[in-house]
């Protein structure tokens, strides 16, 4: 289905959720490039599929597939490692990748309790790699769904984005106003784009992201919503890393930011892990990239001291979830983990 009104979804009091909001169902596309896991991708689907058993526990998934070959392998996998399987949908919607954060839909509820869905122009992070499949999957789950979609007519990924679901949206600009995204929209084109088809009020930016990310600097590396007025930041010790200065520079900015109810956010400040390099490459390890489900908050760790450091801050702050840890320093060479590789279905 197609929204056909023209109306913007924040016309039509839709809103984009907090990810801690109740969910339907996780999304997901289930990873199956090898040039994103070069040489390793074999080692990537035992924490996967972990990652999977966990969401199944808790809600139902649903899982895009290249192949029927692909979903019989998969489905035999986790059946050995105990997933709820009543809780597993396959869908056979072919992806050029893994990162459904991004190229997958914006789940929206509206006051009235409605439900409908925003298809993102998605160009894979400037036109780095094929995205002709990947640019099909929105459209794809609405019709699967039977829910409206609305077309926001600009590049968009979901991991540039947070939410804390009460007005307010954080972002970057090394990665929204990046020239190989939108460039002929101005700064404030884009956060006009980001009020109607969120449905937010007010946008706090950032400047840079991590170091390793081929994102421009996707925010959900860095920084956070974990309640309304929470956000935690990742910063880093070592002030000869290349991330200290721009992590620093972050978090001065966050000091000065006003949420939407006039509240200066509450920071919570979370130390990078020690960086992970595979073939000399710096990799985009941060423990941001969170997932957010029913009753649970999936955390990549990377057998580090700072591991256990990261999940008693995240215990702290998110005290009616349990906080699982599943290593991610294979996961992490794909350049994401698991916020990047799920989207969540509220509604």
């Amino acid at each position: 289905m197609k929204n056909t009104d023209n109306q913007t979804p924040k016309q039509l009091s839709f809103r984009f959720p907090a990810e801690w909001e109740k969910h339907i169902a996780t999304w997901l596309s289930y990873p199956h490039k090898e040039a994103s896991w070069p040489g390793k991708i074999e080692s990537i689907f035992p924490f996967y599929n972990l990652f999977i058993k966990e969401l199944s526990e808790v809600e139902k998934v649903h899982i895009n597939v290249n192949t029927t070959e692909q979903q019989a392998k998969i489905t035999q996998q986790l059946k050995e490692n105990g997933s709820r399987m009543e809780n597993l949908c396959f869908h056979l919607f072919p992806t050029n990748d893994a990162w459904i954060r991004d190229h997958g839909p914006s789940f929206l509820v509206s006051k009235e309790g409605k439900r409908a869905l925003v298809n993102w122009e998605y160009n894979a992070w400037g036109g780095k790699y094929e995205s002709d499949l990947d640019n099909l999957i929105p459209k794809k789950i609405g019709e699967y769904l039977g829910l409206p979609v609305f077309d926001a007519g600009i590049v968009m990924e979901g991991g540039s984005i947070d939410v804390n679901g009460k007005g307010d949206l954080i972002t970057s600009k090394s990665c929204l106003l990046n020239p190989n995204r939108n460039p002929e929209l101005s700064q404030q084109e884009i956060e006009t784009k980001l009020y109607d088809y969120y449905g937010v009020e007010n946008v706090l930016w950032l400047e840079q992201g991590i170091e390793g990310d081929d994102t421009d600097g996707h925010v959900d590396d860095m920084t956070r919503f974990v309640n309304e007025d929470t956000l935690i930041t990742m910063v880093e010790e070592d002030k000869q890393d290349e991330n200290y200065i721009p992590l620093q520079e972050n978090l001065k900015l966050l000091k000065t930011f006003r949420l939407l109810n006039g509240k200066q956010p509450n920071i919570v400040e979370i130390k990078m892990p020690k960086p992970v390099y595979y073939q000399e490459e710096r990799l985009p390890a941060s423990y941001a990239n969170f997932y957010i489900c029913n009753k649970k908050v999936i955390v990549p760790i990377y057998k580090c001291s700072q591991d256990d450091k990261a999940i008693y801050l995240l215990e702290e702050v998110f005290k009616d979830r349990q906080i699982i840890g599943i290593d991610s320093t294979d996961i992490i060479w794909g350049l994401g983990s698991f916020h990047c590789l799920s989207q969540q279905e509220i509604g």
